[in-house]
């Protein structure tokens, strides 16, 4: 019976994350922590490899389509990895399993969710704005050519140092929940490349968490945290799940979705730092 739950929780999930772009750790983690009772460490461990598995495939067709911008995606790296490697050593000190890091996993989670929430409403009120920016950008893009999305010179920041530690703070928060690298990772980097089009904002916010949350999960992993019989469930409703709500995503309004979205990842939040 809860394997079945299971499977029927990574469908609906799915369908969340093909609708909205956001609700993989976000919603993933706390629903296995809260509705599963999965001990927070192994909840984030088993999420992160979920993550890493599910973005795999959409990184691969950005990649083809020559949407990514690799020197953005190096540069989020450079931060993001170190900052993951150290944030385990953290966990591994404080006892992967203690009361200690399953509070402070909570803690930290509840802060990430809200962040998130916020992200996402902003990101919901502001896709309107954008949507005629977005329509020209794709045109500009087939237009101009292999040689137009091949080109790196908007993805140079103010700063080399700025994606670097904007890096190194997802690659903790991210290697604590497996939360930050969705919603929140696209609104700062709107901000760090703002002469990037959206669409290679997207692209890169998707491909720099693939390494970050495969690295993270292995390291899980190696402290016994991945469930591996859980993260088979999850994968097997939450792929046709994505299929789903890619399909529904034309006959929904996103804004109204995201704002939904916002309001339940907002509420699990506030729970999360009560709790």
């Amino acid at each position: 019976m809860q394997d079945t739950a299971l499977i029927l929780s990574g469908l609906i999930i799915g369908a969340i994350i093909g609708l909205t772009g956001v609700g993989g750790g976000s919603l993933m983690t706390p629903l296995l922590i809260m509705g599963f009772g999965v001990n927070p460490a192994i909840a984030v461990g088993t999420d992160l490899l979920f993550a890493a598995a599910t973005k795999l495939g959409g990184t691969v067709r950005l990649a083809r389509e020559r949407l990514i911008a690799w020197r953005a995606v190096g540069l989020l790296s450079v931060g993001s990895l170190p900052a993951a490697l150290l944030t385990m050593a953290v966990l591994q000190h404080l006892g992967p399993s203690s009361a200690e890091t399953e509070q402070l996993i909570r803690q930290v989670l509840g802060v990430a969710l809200l962040l998130t929430a916020l992200a996402t409403l902003h990101n919901a009120l502001a896709s309107q704005r954008n949507k005629n920016a977005v329509l020209a950008n794709n045109g500009l893009a087939g237009a101009a050519g292999a040689a137009d999305l091949a080109d790196t010179a908007n993805a140079t920041p103010a700063h080399w140092a700025l994606p670097v530690l904007f890096g190194a703070l997802i690659g903790s928060v991210v290697t604590l929940t497996s939360v930050g690298a969705g919603a929140i990772g696209v609104t700062a980097l709107l901000i760090l490349f703002p002469r990037l089009a959206i669409q290679r904002i997207i692209a890169v916010d998707l491909a720099y968490a693939v390494p970050l949350t495969l690295f993270a999960g292995l390291g899980h992993a190696s402290l016994g945290q991945v469930d591996w019989h859980l993260l088979g469930l999850l994968l097997c409703g939450s792929l046709p799940g994505i299929w789903l709500g890619s399909r529904l995503l034309k006959s929904l309004n996103p804004q109204v979705t995201r704002t939904l979205l916002s309001t339940l990842l907002a509420t699990i939040g506030i729970k999360l730092l009560a709790w």
